[in-house]
């Protein structure tokens, strides 16, 4: 890799101002410091908090930014200080880009909550582009199953969507999820090789979704609004919609558990005490640390994943958004450069 010849520029899809659509752009290549390596994206996947940070819902991003944190890339320079990582490596770059490992949270290994974290297509440029760099330390190492671009998503919608089951999983029997869509339909992959059964909740009349659901693994399906067959065990809700935890925390049993998996969610309306009673636990998830990283790509190894994807080429980010904003992806989109 080391006689890999860089371009003196590259194609890159730029948000300029939130609420608008990105913008194509030839940039120079980004310069990389003595902790970071440049890398050659090769797919990036379109994660709900893309158009959550393109549409204004998450209001601090860094712009002129590159969105995108659902990478795929080959390394071709490093830095003089990073090892561990070769020029010609395949690595995944996640939504954590940094933390300074100093504050009270990375202290007692919440780095997900650092209070300075950058975080990639967010705070730090992402992978809507043709190369991006990253620090070293917070890239994971990809086997060849990578190669395959359909599996980009594992790598933020699989990794959150992994945190939020690792909060529900033990002892646990019947869960309910709330929205299949990306990270839905690779949880439920893995909820099912560790036996247990998945109740799938989706929009009203959704049939499309609810049959990927049941094609999934999924044991029933059904609209949001109905009531769950049976008492749950646990609920996760992938869906941003406030509204649903009250109607989870209805389908959950006495001392289960309901997990927000999202970054955003809209407003949660009001509810009565008596449906939280009785030991119910209501948690929300914030992205992912390292470990959960290793954790999950180690127990992904043995599993056959099957992502559902829709590829999308760079100078067609817009319409890979667009199509997640109007809710008629099955499965998640991904975006290929090579």
């Amino acid at each position: 890799m080391s006689n890999y010849e860089l371009p003196a520029a590259m194609k890159a899809m730029v948000l300029e101002e939130q609420g608008k659509q990105l913008v194509l752009k030839e940039l120079p290549l980004p310069t990389y410091d003595a902790n970071e390596v440049l890398v050659k994206v090769n797919a990036c996947g379109v994660c709900r908090t893309d158009l959550h940070v393109v549409d204004g819902d998450l209001n601090r991003p860094a712009l002129p930014l590159i969105p995108g944190h659902e990478i795929i890339a080959t390394v071709v320079r490093t830095g003089s200080e990073v090892t561990g990582i070769n020029e010609g490596d395949l690595v995944g770059i996640p939504w954590l880009a940094y933390t300074r490992g100093k504050c009270r949270y990375c202290l007692r290994n919440q780095e997900n909550l650092c209070e300075n974290a950058l975080f990639t297509g967010y705070t730090k440029n992402g992978g809507f582009a043709e190369y991006t760099v990253a620090h070293f330390r917070y890239c994971l190492p990809l086997t060849s199953m990578f190669k395959d671009p359909s599996m980009a998503p594992l790598l933020c919608v699989g990794l959150v969507g992994y945190r939020s089951y690792t909060m529900v999983r033990e002892q646990v029997q019947k869960i309910g999820i709330y929205g299949f869509g990306a990270a839905a339909h690779i949880i439920v992959q893995i909820a099912i090789k560790q036996g247990k059964e998945i109740f799938a909740f989706t929009r009203d009349n959704d049939i499309t979704a609810q049959n990927f659901a049941l094609k999934m693994g999924a044991v029933w399906a059904g609209n949001a609004s109905e009531n769950a067959p049976e008492p749950l065990d646990a609920a996760i809700i992938y869906a941003p919609a406030g509204d649903l935890i009250p109607k989870a925390l209805r389908d959950v049993d006495k001392g289960c558990t309901v997990v927000c998996g999202g970054i955003h969610m809209s407003d949660i309306p009001s509810f009565p005490y008596d449906i939280l009673w009785g030991e119910r636990v209501l948690r929300s998830v914030a992205n992912l640390t390292r470990q959960d990283g290793v954790d999950f790509l180690k127990i992904i190894s043995g599993i056959k994943i099957h992502t559902e994807v829709q590829f999308y080429s760079l100078e067609q980010a817009n319409d890979a958004l667009e199509a997640l904003r109007a809710g008629t992806l099955t499965g998640a989109a991904v975006i290929v450069t090579q």
